[in-house]
Parts: C-alpha cells; sequence; structure tokens
C-alpha cells in the first residue's frame, strides 16, 4: 500500500498525541509518527522542523480540545451548583483509568516545562473558574473566587482518587465535589468573627 502523500496538520497532531498518552514524550519521534501516519518522517521534519515544536503543537491542539469542551459544558449545563459539578464531572471523563490518569500526568509535565503551553493553562484556568463562579455564586470578574477553589478542590480529587482508585473516576469526584459544595452552601469557607 502506498504512503499517503497529505494528511491535514490536526491529524497529524492527533497521532502525535495518541503516540504521546501511549508511550510518553520520549516515545514521540518522527519514525513513530511516520509509523502511524503513514506519511515519511522527512516529510514530517519538513512540516514540524523539531521534536519541540512537533510536541508543543500537539499539546496545543489538545489545549484547544480542552477549551472546546469546556465551553461546550458550560453553554449547556445549568447556572447552579449542580451545573458546576457536573462541568467538572464532564472534564473527568477522558481520565478513564488510573493508568490513562498517569499517563495523563507525564504529559502534563510537558505542559509545565513550556511557558507557551503554561500561558495556555491560565488562559484555560480562568476560563473554568469564571464558569464555575457563574454557578456557585463567585466574585463577577474575579479570579480566585469559589469558582477557583472548587477547580483546585477538583484537582486535588482527581489525585486522590489515583492513589485508591476503587471507583469510577466519575463517581469519586461526583461525591467529592457533591460534599464541597455542601460546605459551601453551609457558608463553612465564610471567615470567622475578628
Amino acid at each position: 500500500m502506498p504512503r499517503p502523500k497529505t494528511m491535514p496538520d490536526e491529524d497529524v497532531l492527533a497521532a502525535a498525541l495518541a503516540i504521546l498518552h501511549v508511550s510518553g514524550p520520549e516515545g514521540l519521534t518522527f519514525a513513530a509518527l511516520a509509523g502511524r501516519t503513514g506519511l515519511s518522517a522527512s516529510t514530517l521534519v519538513q512540516r514540524f522542523e523539531n521534536k519541540q515544536t512537533l510536541l508543543q503543537r500537539a499539546l496545543l491542539q489538545a489545549w484547544d480540545g480542552l477549551d472546546r469542551l469546556t465551553s461546550e459544558l458550560s453553554a449547556a449545563l445549568p447556572k447552579t451548583p449542580e451545573g458546576a459539578v457536573d462541568l467538572l464531572v464532564g472534564l473527568s471523563g477522558d481520565y478513564g483509568g488510573i493508568e490513562s490518569y498517569a499517563d495523563g500526568l507525564r504529559i502534563l509535565r510537558e505542559d509545565l516545562r513550556d511557558p507557551v503551553l503554561r500561558a495556555r493553562g491560565v488562559l484555560w484556568r480562568d476560563a473554568l473558574a469564571k464558569a464555575l463562579d457563574e454557578r456557585v455564586g463567585g466574585a463577577s470578574g474575579q479570579i480566585g473566587g469559589a469558582g477557583l477553589l472548587m477547580a483546585s478542590h477538583w484537582q486535588g480529587a482527581l489525585l486522590w482518587w489515583s492513589f485508591d482508585p476503587k471507583v469510577p473516576v466519575a463517581d469519586f469526584v461526583r461525591q467529592s465535589l457533591n460534599r464541597f459544595v455542601s460546605m459551601l452552601a453551609l457558608d463553612t469557607f465564610a471567615p470567622r468573627g475578628r
């Protein structure tokens, strides 16, 4: 079967991301990507120049997908505390089992090493915090209110789940976030008398 001569960048980058999830950053080579896409390694080098550019573009495409999913969930879910929980549970769905979650952490390391990718993380954090603030009564336009606190709790819940993944991640996250929302409702986080 002859090699394909063209493939859209989006498809090539999706293949690169699939390699990252299976083999980690070390496994993403032009040869591995050529094997997965059918394009020649030299064509891929011409297109992406070097591994760092390829890695960055693949991860930027992943951020684009996360932005889209966050926006879609935010538009579809009610602006209620239950909607906030559903939004974060919806964002937890891609993790699957513990191996998939651990592989994702290996990829997150690359996001943290690259200033461009870290900047994308900041933009997503702000958009997510705003969407959550709209649902849990956070201060309008202020990053760092209840929405960011809830997002931080969510990330912690994912980590704690990973140490003891006896239940599906979505169930663990929902249970943990429901407790968090209950505490917010009880005004547990309000400052005490001075």
